[in-house]
Order: structure tokens, then sequence, then C-alpha cells
């Protein structure tokens, strides 16, 4: 029994849309452990694994340690690994990570899968003993992961390279903004000069220059951040003061603040959203392998 998921349902499903995605499919196991492999899928890999991790297992048997006891919770959010009485979460494997999950078939006990360690970026293989219920276990990662898959393209992650595409508009409207308030400082540079040029130039005797003064095209200077004028008004009382723009609100060429794609509200999306969205579109990508296979190869593999 071999079976490749590459995201179609190949076989009947057994919970319901609504039990993985508005809640979770708990299972009662025997965590053997996990060890850090090679590869990200592959039946000799999780072979091997399984063989060091029984053995060690055995070990810590004979020393008077019993087989740890967990809670799976398996939803489209991840398979997560708890304490059955505190429930605690011990690690939390998110779909996307997950890359081969396997069940023995011969005495439907042991299951494996390997998931991407999300600090390390190492390939971890978990194993446990389930207790006669492997391939249901294995079948369920994987309806999970078909439906976190569609949940993933219904959210936007058809759009990873739209949302690149409008970021590097985002990064050009900012550079024009930059060049914008370069020109309109040396514009203003500029009329600066043409005024005092006119006081030098101005015979002894003629009259001052009218105020305010006025630009070659003999228009009122524009300057969205001038100082306050204290000319007073015709019934002898000083102006309001003109509200300073804000140095932390930056304007667009025209005048908008600049539209941020990945801020949708405070706090919706991390920080580091776009880096995430990569890495989930390229787990995807890469696909679940579910497979059935032999894992008691001899003596040791007894019931641990």
């Amino acid at each position: 029994m071999n079976r490749a998921f590459s995201r179609k349902k190949d076989k009947t499903w057994m919970h319901t849309p609504e039990a993985l995605s508005k809640h979770y499919i708990p299972y009662n196991a025997k965590f053997l452990g996990s060890t850090e492999v090679e590869q990200p899928k592959g039946t000799e890999v999780v072979r091997d694994a399984v063989r060091k991790l029984k053995f060690a297992r055995h070990i810590k048997k004979s020393e008077g340690q019993k087989t740890p006891k967990v809670e799976l919770q398996i939803s489209i959010y991840g398979v997560k690994i708890l304490d059955p009485k505190t429930k605690e979460v011990q690690h939390n494997c998110q779909l996307h990570r997950i890359s081969f999950c396997a069940d023995d078939k011969t005495d439907k006990r042991i299951f494996t899968f390997i998931c991407k360690d999300s600090e390390s970026n190492k390939h971890l293989c978990y194993v446990f003993d389930s207790e006669k219920c492997a391939e249901e276990i294995t079948l369920t990662i994987g309806q999970a992961f078909d439906l976190a898959y569609r949940k993933f393209l219904e959210s936007g992650g058809k759009d990873v390279e739209t949302r690149k595409q409008i970021a590097g508009l985002q990064k050009r409207i900012q550079e024009l903004e930059t060049e914008n308030i370069e020109l309109k400082n040396k514009v203003q540079d500029l009329e600066n000069q043409l005024r005092i040029n006119q006081i030098h130039t101005s015979p002894a005797g003629s009259v001052t220059p009218k105020s305010p003064s006025t630009d070659i095209f003999d228009m009122v200077p524009f300057s969205p951040i001038s100082p306050q004028s204290s000319t007073p008004t015709r019934n002898g009382t000083q102006p309001p003061p003109v509200p300073s723009r804000s140095a932390e609100i930056k304007r667009d060429l025209f005048g908008a603040e600049p539209f941020d794609p990945f801020s949708c509200g405070a706090g919706d999306f991390p920080p580091d959203i776009q880096s995430k969205l990569d890495e989930m579109q390229e787990g995807f990508k890469m696909g679940l392998t579910l497979e059935g296979t032999v894992f008691c190869l001899d003596p040791l593999d007894s019931r641990c």
C-alpha cells in the first residue's frame, strides 16, 4: 500500500471538513520520541528512524522508564502533541512543514511523520505507538493537509506573487517620493537665490519688494512645511497657527498615505508575513506523501 498524496482525495476521508477546520480530531498514543533525519521523504529514512528510536526506548524500558503517553490533536492548523493530563503542548507541527507520513501495515500500531523544525530548519522524524489505529491517523493528517492547502489558496495563497509585485511597486513609489522631495528642495533654493539677487540688484531708494515674496511666475511659493508667518491680519490679531504635518506620516506623490498591502488592520498579520507566505507556498508545493510500510523487521521491533 503506497499512497502518494498530491492534494487529491485518493481515498474517502473519514472526518467532516468542519471537524478539522473548526475543531480537531484527538488521538491517544505513546510517544517513542523524535530524531533528526537527512531527507524530508523516504521509506528507508523513516524505517531507520523507527529502529533507532525503538532501540533507545528498549534501553529506557530496561531501566524502568515507561513510554510516555501523549494526546494528538489534528486539525488544519497542524498536529499538536500534548500531555494528556495537563494539556501542555510539547510539540506543534504545522502541516505545510510535514512532508512524509507512514504507518505500519502489519500491526497497525506504529506510525511516523517527518516535519521540518521551525527554529533549526532540520527535518525531524516523530514516531508513535497508536494502539492499532496508525492508518487512520495518517489518513487524518492527509485530510487535514488537503483542507489546509485549500484554505491557504482561498485566503490569499494564490496572490503571493501578486503581493511581491505590489511590494515592488510600493518600493518604487517611495523612491519617487524621495525624488519629489529633492526636486522641491532644489526649486525652493532657486527661488531663494532669485529673491536675493533681486534685492541686491534693486536701485537705492526703490520700493521694497511686495510681501509676501513671489516666485518667478509671480506666485506665492508653496511649501508644505513652511514656517509660520507672523504677519498680523487686518484687524491686528495674529492668524491661527498652521498645523504642521507630522513627520511620522509619509505621503506619496499624490498626497495620500502609502498603501501597505501587508497590513490589513493592526495585528492581523505578523511583520514577516511575506516570508511566512513563501514558506507555506513552498511547503504545500512539496506535498505530503502518505505511505504504508513494514517497520517490524527484527525481534527488537516487538511491542514496546
